[in-house]
C-alpha cells in the first residue's frame, strides 16, 4: 500500500498552446509584449498610488492591492509559458507544478475577495457618502486586504493538500501551458472523477459566491441612486462600469473552467490565457483610462518627475 501511494512522477510534460512552430513564435512575441505591459502597468499603478498623496484613499489603496495580486497571478504562469514557446520539450518538475497550483489559486482567491471589497467601498461611497470616512477607515481597509489574503491562502492550501498526496505513477502529460487542478487530477493513478468534481466545486463555490455578491451589490447601488436621484444615475453608472467590466472579465473564465467546464481543449486553453494574461493587463488599463483622478495623477507624475529630469 505504501508503494501505491508514493508518487513516481518527478516531472510533468506540458503540451503548450499549439504544435505549429510558426504559431509558437507568434505567441512568443505577442505574450512577451503583453507580459511587459502587465508588469509595467501594474507596478506603475502601485507606485502612483503610493507616491501621490491625492490617491491616498480607500478606493486606490484597494486598487493598488489588486494590481499587486494581478502581477502575482500573471507571473506564476506567464514567464514559463513564454520560455516554453521557444522549447521543443516543455517540462515542469513535480514541485514546480504544485507551486503553480498553489500560487494560481492563492492569487485567484485573493482577487475575488478584493473585488468584493472594492464593491463594498463603492457601495459606501455612493449610498452612504456622509459616513464614508468613518466606515472606510485605514484600519478597515487593511482588514479587508488581510481577509482577502487569508481566504486566498486557505483556498489554495485546501486545494494543494489534496493534490500533493495523490499517487502519480503513470501518465504525466498536461494538455495546457501550466498545471491546473482539473488537468493534473486526471493524471492520478486512482479513479479521480468524484475528486475532480469535489475540487472544482470548492473553487466554483468561492467564484460563484463572490460573483453573486458583486452582482447584487452593484444592482443595489444603481437602484439606490435611481430611487434618490435620477440625475445621479449616469455618474453612478460611470463609476461602477469599470468595476463591472473587471468582474465580468475575471469571473467569466473562472466560471467556465470550474463551474460549467466545457471540456473543449482549445477553449480551455484560450480561457486559461485570458485568465492569466489578458485580465491582469485589462485591469490597469480599464481603471487608468476611465478614471479622471488617475489621469490627473499621471499628469502630475509626468510634470514632477519626468519633466524635472528632462530639464536637468
Amino acid at each position: 500500500m505504501a508503494e501505491v501511494n508514493h508518487s513516481t512522477v518527478s516531472e510533468f510534460v506540458l503540451l503548450g498552446l499549439c504544435d505549429s512552430w510558426g504559431l509558437q513564435i507568434f505567441f512568443f512575441i505577442s505574450v512577451l509584449v503583453l507580459y511587459l505591459f502587465i508588469v509595467l502597468g501594474n507596478i506603475f499603478i502601485v507606485i502612483l498610488v503610493t507616491t501621490d498623496s491625492n490617491l491616498h484613499s480607500p478606493m486606490y489603496f484597494l486598487l493598488a492591492n489588486l494590481s499587486f495580486v494581478d502581477l502575482l497571478l500573471s507571473s506564476v504562469t506567464t514567464p514559463k509559458m513564454i520560455t516554453d514557446l521557444l522549447k521543443e520539450s516543455k517540462t515542469i518538475s513535480f514541485g514546480g507544478c504544485m507551486c503553480q497550483i498553489l500560487f494560481v489559486h492563492f492569487a485567484g482567491g485573493c482577487e475575488m475577495v478584493l473585488l468584493v471589497a472594492m464593491a463594498y467601498d463603492r457601495y459606501i461611497s455612493i449610498c452612504k457618502p456622509l459616513h464614508y470616512t468613518s466606515i472606510m477607515s485605514q484600519r478597515r481597509c487593511i482588514w479587508l486586504v488581510m481577509i482577502s489574503w487569508t481566504i486566498g491562502f486557505i483556498h489554495s492550501m485546501s486545494q494543494l493538500v489534496v493534490i500533493v498526496d495523490l499517487p502519480f505513477c503513470g501518465p504525466r502529460v498536461v494538455n495546457s501551458f501550466f498545471c491546473d487542478i482539473p488537468l493534473v487530477i486526471e493524471l492520478a493513478c486512482i479513479d479521480s472523477y468524484s475528486l475532480g468534481i469535489l475540487m472544482n466545486s470548492e473553487s466554483g463555490v468561492l467564484a460563484m459566491t463572490c460573483f453573486i455578491v458583486l452582482l447584487v451589490s452593484y444592482t443595489y447601488i444603481l437602484l439606490t441612486v435611481c430611487h434618490h436621484s435620477k440625475s445621479g444615475v449616469s455618474k453612478a453608472l460611470s463609476t461602477c462600469t469599470a468595476h463591472i467590466m473587471v468582474v465580468v472579465l475575471f469571473f467569466g473564465p473562472c466560471i467556465l473552467i470550474y463551474v460549467w467546464p466545457l471540456n473543449i481543449t482549445s477553449v480551455d486553453k484560450f480561457l486559461a490565457v485570458f485568465y492569466s494574461v489578458f485580465t491582469p493587463l485589462l485591469n490597469p488599463a480599464i481603471y487608468t483610462f476611465r478614471n479622471k483622478e488617475i489621469k490627473f495623477s499621471l499628469r502630475r507624475f509626468k510634470s514632477q518627475y519626468v519633466g524635472s529630469r528632462w530639464n536637468l
